[in-house]
């Protein structure tokens, strides 16, 4: 005996419901460009009324905001503390791989926000939702440099971790937009390019202070 289908529309909790407005948001707006997805097309994936999609967030444009902050809570450089008996080189490949990870099942969103860069004057609500991530994204990179290899934090190691991000946000440009690059050219040249920078390029600097 078949059993029918579950309904579309689905009483939930108000926190339930945000969730799933979210994922589909995130889901629609990684597949295709701001200006092509519609508050009416998100409301019909998340089995709401686009009432109470306006309700939960606002407008369009506070909802895509939205997306792209929970987008950026996923840590922008995840990197694995925990790794007990693995050296900094481990660390960092694994951190480097979840991070295009992230990228790949985000695309268009990762896309969409990373246009923004160089435009604060423009959308200054955007560029503060990636500028905070950035500085989320140095503090943990410092933890594991703290936690592996007994390092202290100079004004130059956050200023030479801020530069490097700039340098893989733009390569990822290189990998998923342009596509001069494969995925394991993109991890190899962020890994190797991060370890070259500390355990090379800081020491210069810092000895020539």
């Amino acid at each position: 005996m078949s059993t029918a289908p579950a309904p579309r529309w689905q009483r939930l909790g108000h926190d339930e419901r945000r969730r799933q407005i979210l994922a589909c948001a995130r889901r629609l707006f990684s597949e295709r460009s701001y200006d092509a997805v519609s508050t009416t097309e998100i409301a019909n994936e998340a089995g709401v009324a686009r009432g109470l999609l306006h309700h939960y967030f606002g407008t369009k444009r506070d909802l895509y905001l939205e997306v792209v902050r929970e987008l950026m809570r996923m840590p922008s450089n995840p990197v694995p503390l925990e790794a007990p008996g693995r050296g900094l080189r481990h660390v960092i490949e694994e951190s480097v791989n979840r991070w295009l990870t992230m990228l790949e099942r985000n695309r268009g969103t990762w896309l969409a926000a990373n246009a923004a860069r160089g435009l604060g004057a423009r959308d200054p609500e955007l560029e503060a939702i990636l500028e905070e991530a950035r500085e989320q994204a140095a503090d943990r990179l410092i933890e594991a440099l703290q936690t592996y290899e007994a390092a202290t934090a100079p004004p130059a190691l956050r200023a030479l971790i801020r530069s490097y991000s700039g340098f893989a946000e733009a390569a990822s440009i290189e990998w998923l937009a342009r596509e001069r690059l494969t995925r394991e050219q993109l991890h190899t040249m962020l890994t190797t390019t991060f370890l070259c920078l500390i355990k090379e390029v800081l020491a210069a600097m810092e000895i020539r202070r």
